[in-house]
């Protein structure tokens, strides 16, 4: 077993040497800002970019502000612009199937070229095709078309008549239509004088006329004949009137989309649908009404068929898009169809339909927040079946899950072809891995992001470019190299590691924002070291409210923590607060006590179920190591207590264990542990101390109360020595333990640790296995032998008695 010693206060701080920087201030640092530490994300990064087989979309994990999306973005700023324009998409009418938009496919550029060809095509018909129809041309030809129609019905009556005055019978022209009467003497008979007549003269009058008439109802059947043949004549001629006006202006469009084979047949049909329907643009008051801000349909929406609803526009693209959705519900990553409210209905047109954001996306990147994506309804499955699909569909939702009564779209499917980048923590990558079958066929490509950096000359010049990069970026006061040596130190403070810088780079800009405040109010040019040690203490200080609750009921003994006197079975334990983020150590009291037993070491802890897994896991190992020392030769006839006093709340992990054993041994031993000292640290069943998290917070926790009652030089926290490498302590630590009056003791066995609280040497068994009597480990074996043979003794009596 080692010597116990205290460390050197070199050991309890690295700073980081302002003279191993070139330059200045961070003004001086010009260059492009490199992403350090992170090789492994980097390289996944690239892999999944380069990648265009199905299913290799990029999980990029890690923390939150460990600068995944700086990252990315980093690389994609560099890799997009190499890539091509995607193409421009629209929808159109659909002349065969109305409720089914088509969608175009056009050049990057031409579709809001296409889009504005039409505005200007429909509006020039306006003027053009009522001047087509009202021309002296089209007049003359509709004028013969109808005259013909006249002069075919006139002379057949005219025949009729002729054929009627042949055998002295008038046709006449009444209100109520044609009819025929007898003549005499040029004058129509009277019905009285029509009765006088011999009845063989009226029967053949009658004969006649009913002939008569009967040619006429032939005459009057051919009418509508002849009408239709006039009206079918007419609507020939306006369809040619009609073509010959609106193909001129199909000219030049055509010419510039003639190569597009899809827009050419698009054309076709518009063309074909205007001169079907060309007396629309007869109508009068056919201009465009408001219905809301910005937003104007035609009379009747019926015009509205012969727009461009441009989608996506990449006329302005230099390469492929990269798109940061912010607010990923469903609607904004696969689009939407909206409707307006007329007349209390609720109607739309393919011209109401919204593009998402996998439509800007599409060609090139699409970055979403993973935690964001899932908690907007439906979204994770939208973007799972598109990408699945291949194709974005938009569904109107209301319509989908029967929420609105009304008819929607179906617009035709859009190919997708774009990588997503899904940001988020571990938990969520593992859970989706877990749970859910598809992830793993979509996200094939994990860029697992780095929470700390090697603390190397490379890193730190790295955390200075950063700070230059964010004063540029938001037109802060430049940094001295002693206030980016500073924050070097921070960073590795953050790191819980000496030999670690944080890659959490959000707390590295909030420190950089919060010191640039005190220097502009210190009215200085450049920030310095000490304005970066104010804003580290100003935000100390705003969160420490509860912790100087806890210190002042500590000082006030309504918290007791003996920092002076020795007890057996109580030592000083440290634990980690962490409300709100801000975390901080104080000592609490654990205490334990002995007596005959079964063997058993009893956690109260676990008992009232204030003690989590990992606590009572490390209560359990005690009673492994005790066995194992102590009732080789005879049964561990003992039964122990452990409590954390005072504790009113959970307890977990296992890094009192040490504490606890600690206590145990000192209890079996009847020997005082100087309570100046506290304890950190996990044991296992060997006794060796292992490392734990927090030894900064908890070093500190134990300090301030130690100095806030007065250092005395006896003072002391031992540490399991793992964690030397873990030391970043503040200031006035380092100088307590630089002027003697505080301690921070390594320790790797129990042993070593047992000595330092007693004053008592452990003790080491002989060849026989047998302690020295005046040692710790001595003791401890003597009162376990005594209490075995106290419980036979006892036993053996009861059995005595029973009998």
């Amino acid at each position: 077993m080692s010597t116990p010693y205290a460390l050197h206060p070199d050991k309890l701080y690295r700073k980081c040497d302002p003279a191993e920087f070139s330059f200045t201030t961070t003004e001086e640092l010009d260059g492009p800002l490199e992403i350090t530490g992170q090789q492994r994300a980097l390289d996944a990064i690239s892999f999944s970019v380069g990648m265009q087989h199905d299913g290799f979309n990029l999980f990029a994990l890690g923390p939150n502000g460990a600068g995944k999306q700086t990252a990315i973005m980093h690389y994609l700023e560099d890799m997009a612009p190499l890539a091509g324009v995607p193409d421009d998409w629209c929808y159109v009418y659909n002349f065969e199937k109305p409720r089914h938009p088509e969608a175009l496919r056009l050049p990057a550029g031409m579709a809001c070229s296409l889009s504005a060809e039409m505005e200007r095509l429909v509006e020039a018909l306006f003027t053009v095709i009522p001047a087509a129809f009202s021309s002296e041309d089209y007049q003359a030809q509709e004028k013969v078309i109808r005259e013909t129609f006249q002069e075919q019905q006139t002379a057949a009556i005219e025949e009729l008549e002729k054929r009627a005055a042949e055998n002295n019978i008038a046709l006449i022209r009444t209100p109520a239509g044609f009819a025929f009467a007898p003549i005499k003497n040029g004058e129509v008979l009277k019905p009285d004088e029509f009765m006088l007549l011999k009845e063989a003269e009226r029967e053949k009058i009658e004969k006649e006329i009913a002939a008569l008439k009967n040619a006429m109802q032939s005459i009057m059947a051919q009418i509508p004949k002849w009408q239709r043949e006039a009206q079918d004549k007419i609507k020939e001629l306006n369809r040619l009137i009609a073509g010959f006006a609106v193909k001129p202006l199909f000219a030049e469009p055509g010419k510039s989309y003639s190569t597009i084979v899809q827009v050419t047949a698009y054309l076709e049909r518009v063309e074909n649908d205007i001169i079907e329907h060309f007396d629309r643009f007869l109508e009068k008051d056919s201009s465009t009404q408001e219905l809301l801000p910005g937003l104007s349909v035609m009379k009747g929406n019926f015009f509205n068929r012969y727009k461009v609803n441009v989608l996506v526009d990449n006329s302005r693209s230099t390469g492929a898009p990269v798109i940061i959705e912010e607010k990923p519900a469903c609607q904004n990553l696969i689009g939407d169809i909206e409707h307006l409210s007329q007349m209390g209905t609720l109607v739309t047109d393919f011209t109401l339909i919204k593009a998402g954001a996998l439509h800007r996306a599409n060609g090139g990147y699409l970055l979403i927040d993973a935690r964001r994506l899932l908690l907007e309804p439906l979204a994770w499955e939208a973007l799972k079946k598109a990408l699945r699909t291949r194709q974005i569909r938009i569904e109107s939702l209301a319509q989908l899950y029967s929420l609105v009564s009304t008819v929607s779209l179906d617009p035709e499917p859009i190919p997708l072809d774009v990588k997503v980048i899904l940001l988020g923590e571990r938990t969520l990558y593992y859970l989706l891995s877990s749970y859910d079958p598809d992830f793993s066929e979509l996200f094939k490509v994990a860029a697992d992001f780095e929470d700390d950096l090697h603390n190397t000359a490379e890193s730190r010049l790295a955390y200075a470019r950063i700070i230059a990069a964010i004063a540029k970026k938001d037109a802060l006061c430049h940094f001295e190299k002693t206030a980016v040596a500073r924050i070097v130190e921070h960073g590795s403070r953050i790191s819980g590691d000496a030999v670690k810088l944080t890659a959490h780079m959000q707390s590295i800009a909030d420190l950089v924002h919060e010191a640039d405040y005190y220097t502009r109010r210190n009215n200085r040019r450049h920030v310095t070291a000490e304005d970066v040690q104010m804003a580290i203490d100003a935000r100390t200080v705003r969160a420490s409210r509860i912790r100087e609750r806890i210190r002042e009921a500590t000082l006030r003994n309504t918290i007791l923590i003996d920092t002076a006197s020795e007890k057996t079975g109580q030592i000083n334990g440290l634990a980690v607060y962490s409300p709100g983020g801000q975390s901080f150590g104080h000592p609490g009291r654990i205490t334990a006590r002995v007596s005959l037993g079964k063997g058993e070491v009893i956690d109260i802890e676990r008992e009232v179920e204030m003690g989590g897994p990992i606590h009572s896991k490390g209560v359990l190992i005690l009673s492994g190591f005790l066995a194992a020392r102590f009732a080789i030769q005879q049964p561990l006839s003992l039964s122990a207590s452990l409590v954390f006093e005072q504790s009113y709340s959970g307890v977990e992990g296992d890094s009192a264990s040490s504490a606890e054993l600690y206590a145990l041994l000192s209890a079996l031993s009847d020997t005082p542990i100087r309570q100046w000292f506290a304890v950190t640290g996990s044991v296992n069943q060997h006794g060796e101390v292992q490392a734990i998290g927090g030894v900064n917070e908890k070093i500190e926790g134990f300090f301030d109360l130690c100095a806030a009652r007065g250092l005395d030089g006896k003072h002391g926290v031992l540490i399991p020595a793992a964690n030397i490498d873990n030391l970043m302590l503040r200031a006035e630590v380092v100088d307590a333990v630089r002027a003697g009056v505080f301690a921070i003791w390594p320790v790797s066995h129990i042993d070593e640790g047992i000595e330092i609280l007693t004053g008592l040497p452990a003790g080491e068994p002989d060849p026989e296995g047998i302690y020295p009597a005046e040692t710790i480990n001595g003791r401890v074996s003597t009162r376990v032998q005594e209490m075995a043979l106290k419980l036979k003794k006892f036993n053996a009596e009861s059995k005595g008695k029973a009998e």
